[in-house]
């Protein structure tokens, strides 16, 4: 019936025109019988129930594993707590306010609160072809994992109410906003053109730069660097590393939205360069200290995870392997000689990792993005301003990021204090904040 309809469309409107009938109307009426209202799409929507579940266990267990196998055995519950509490904490706000500031319509800077406590959504509710209720978890994953990958930098030393107050106020007025800069409708560096395929900037530069700005204003933790920090035990951050690479197909491959060609080329190239960086870093290490070590490959395998997140709906296989080999040597670099020279204290290395790695992602995604995959292309294929808008891109992140988490954790610390107390700290965090210990 709407192909006979549209056929005969054009000799309507002649006649309605011939008799003075309003035919801008008809015209757009024939249009809208062209353009069917989406449907759901099960294929789609089935995806993305699987990709959420993948990127929440990122956090728990993955990083909680992660970064607690990588201190010491005095503070390991503690450190697992932070992204326990984290993911609970966050799923609650998410639903609040923070998906409606980050996703809703408003400015180009900041969303409205038109969806506050999820006004609106129904059963049936529909982002593009998925169900709305879908799409609001798979984002609150994202929201999750973001300020627990903070609580790296200044772990063995901040209080745990401290901790909440901040990844509050933080997850609010800092990562919703940039969120909606990035992916929100009508986000200024969407607008821009800034290219950020799974959050490159939203996550990973965002929360480097969060996690360096706390280290330096919470000061070294106790007997830094002199006494020994090394990790209790790395079996458990190499699980939890194992576990982030997996989900990381979700984090990526989950940002196409669909179950298509991109997500599939998501995928791929995820998995080329997470497994390039290992293996720079391994080198890297081995050359420059004599011994490849279990830290230094998984860090380097997540420094990869990390750099390929903006590229990973915009590059090839080639790109990927490229983004991957000079992820995992800048940030080895990042973890052993910047901090040593600027001399800040980033306790498991989430500037050096995440923040460096998001940083040389994002402007190789300026570098190697190809029109026939993300619509968009890079400097390779003729666009050399792809890279200048990167940068303008990166820049942004770090000046908002930056200064809002300094203003935030300094007003934390004048009502509430970060730090805890110096026994504390000697003596553990475990027993002394949750009345727990590790036998």
């Amino acid at each position: 019936m709407n192909r006979l309809f549209l056929m005969a469309a054009p000799m309507i409107a002649v006649a309605l025109g011939a008799a003075g009938l309003p035919v801008a109307a008809f015209a757009q009426d024939a249009a809208a019988a062209a353009t069917p209202a989406p449907t759901l799409s099960a294929g789609d929507t089935a995806w993305m129930l699987t990709a959420t579940a993948l990127v929440l266990f990122m956090t728990i267990p993955g990083l909680a594993l992660f970064y607690g196998g990588m201190v010491r055995k005095k503070n390991v519950l503690a450190t697992v707590m932070q992204s326990f509490a984290i993911c609970c904490l966050v799923s609650i706000l998410w639903i609040v306010i923070g998906y409606s500031l980050a996703f809703s319509e408003g400015s180009p800077y900041v969303g409205g609160l038109s969806k506050a406590l999820l006004n609106g959504l129904t059963k049936d509710s529909l982002s593009g072809v998925i169900p709305e209720s879908v799409f609001i978890v798979f984002q609150m994953t994202f929201a999750i994992i973001t300020p627990a990958l903070i609580t790296g930098a200044f772990a063995d030393r901040m209080k745990f109410s401290s901790m909440l107050v901040f990844t509050a106020l933080w997850s609010v007025v800092i990562y919703a906003p940039i969120t909606h800069w990035v992916w929100g409708p009508g986000g200024y560096l969407m607008g821009d053109g800034v290219l950020d395929y799974a959050g490159g900037t939203v996550v990973h530069i965002n929360a480097g730069v969060a996690g360096l700005v706390a280290a330096l204003v919470l000061g070294k933790r106790k007997g830094y660097p002199n006494e020994n920090f090394a990790p209790h035990n790395l079996v458990l951050s190499l699980v939890g590393a194992a576990m982030l690479w997996v989900g990381w197909f979700g984090f990526n491959a989950g940002s196409a939205v669909a179950a298509d060609g991109r997500a599939g080329m998501a995928m791929l190239v995820t998995q080329i360069a997470a497994a390039a960086a290992a293996l720079a870093w391994m080198f890297a290490e081995w050359v420059l200290k004599g011994k490849p070590s279990v830290l230094g490959i998984i860090s380097g395998a997540v420094g990869g995870l990390v750099a390929i997140t903006p590229a990973s709906g915009f590059v090839g296989p080639m790109g990927a392997l490229v983004i991957g080999v000079v992820a995992g040597v800048v940030c080895y670099w990042g973890a052993t000689g910047l901090k040593h020279a600027l001399g800040y204290d980033d306790s498991l290395d989430a500037f050096g990792v995440h923040g460096i790695g998001g940083i040389v992602g994002a402007v190789l995604t300026g570098v190697f993005a190809q029109e026939a995959i993300g619509g968009t292309a890079g400097l390779l294929e003729g666009n050399a301003g792809q890279v200048v808008t990167q940068l303008y891109g990166i820049v942004a992140t770090i000046i908002y990021s930056g200064i809002g988490s300094f203003i935030l954790l300094k007003v934390i610390d004048v009502v509430m204090g970060l730090r805890v107390e110096e026994d504390v700290e000697r003596d553990g965090l475990d027993l002394a904040l949750h009345g727990e210990s590790i036998h």
